[in-house]
């Protein structure tokens, strides 16, 4: 199932910055959000629930991997919704 993506205020400001600052990184993001939008079984991506987190209406929140085996490897955190085939990225940060 193909999804579209919608971005918190926060996930918009990171992705920004990251395209400013860090230009490397931000391909690697952005990668990780178009396979996202076509196939959130990917291997690479490792997507699993995140227990720490819920989004605004306690909705169950899940992260996908940008990097891995990296120090601080960046993470994306998002949830199912609103309405059927959308995803909402919560945040994009290193993981905590």
């Amino acid at each position: 199932m193909e999804f579209r993506l919608q971005y918190s205020t926060e996930a918009r400001d990171a992705l920004k910055n990251l395209e400013q600052t860090d230009p490397k990184k931000y391909r690697k993001v952005a990668k990780t959000l178009a396979l996202m939008e076509i196939n959130l079984h990917h291997p690479g991506l490792q997507t699993h629930k995140f227990d720490d987190l819920s989004g605004p209406n306690d909705e169950e929140v899940f992260e996908a991997y940008v990097e891995n085996k990296t120090p601080a490897a960046f993470r994306v955190f998002w949830y199912y919704g609103p309405g059927q085939g959308v995803i909402t990225v919560l945040s994009i940060t290193p993981h905590p």
